[in-house]
């Protein structure tokens, strides 16, 4: 449920090929459906919520050409900029996967001032806002942790962040979020064949098989 697989659109894959190599190894590894999802950021990458589609509807042809019979769908990480407050204060439509959660990111270093702001918007026109990889972010604590699932978000662990690809810190945290029992979705994060090739060593990890112990959203989507 997070993954940057539409070829050339954001710092994920760059080409077709790139995309159904990383794919072929995900369906190798177990995987049964995938939602890529690519970034969308105002002073990045230049993408819409049209401009996903867009690339979506035309990487479906190679997919179909592969003979591929796994779910695919795309939504999309939002950077929780000015344009996604303005949008979510507008009452504009979001990308997203399920039952209308909505993946969105934060910078790294200190917690948006506009984040709880953020989070009512969305909240009342019916989305279900999730928070991409908070193990990852500097300000990110269990007691916020525990706060922010409070507030109704849920919370989306980076399976890599297991293996310590972030860093140790960051592999630290993650394995008490697990503990504590603060993960509601595992995520990927996919952005190429090296990511995908890490995550053999993610499922022999114990956290992980911890983590799969969870009442994971990812086995309803």
């Amino acid at each position: 449920m997070h993954s940057h697989l539409l070829p050339g659109i954001d710092d994920g894959v760059q080409t077709p090929e790139e995309a159904i190599e990383v794919i072929e190894l995900l369906l190798d590894l177990g995987y049964q459906k995938l939602v890529t999802t690519p970034h969308i950021m105002t002073d990045y990458y230049g993408n819409t919520g049209a401009s996903v589609r867009l690339a979506y509807e035309s990487f479906l042809p190679t997919l179909r050409e592969k003979n591929f019979t796994f779910a695919f769908e795309a939504a999309a990480e939002y950077y929780l900029d000015d344009r996604a407050i303005a949008a979510a204060a507008n009452r504009e439509p979001f990308l997203t996967f399920g039952d209308k959660y909505l993946l969105f990111e934060t910078n790294m270093i200190s917690e948006p001032l506009q984040l709880k702001e953020f989070i009512f918007s969305v909240s009342l026109m019916g989305y279900r806002p999730v928070l991409a990889h908070p193990e990852r972010y500097q300000y990110m604590t269990l007691e916020k942790a525990e706060e922010l699932r409070d507030r109704g978000i849920s919370l989306q662990l980076n399976m890599l962040s297991l293996v310590g690809y972030y860093s140790p810190v960051v592999q630290r945290l993650a394995e008490k979020m697990i503990n504590r029992g603060l993960v509601d979705m595992l995520g990927t994060d996919c952005h190429n064949l090296e990511h995908a090739q890490m995550l053999r060593a993610v499922q022999a990890t114990s956290a992980y098989r911890k983590a799969l112990d969870l009442p994971l959203i990812n086995h309803r989507l």
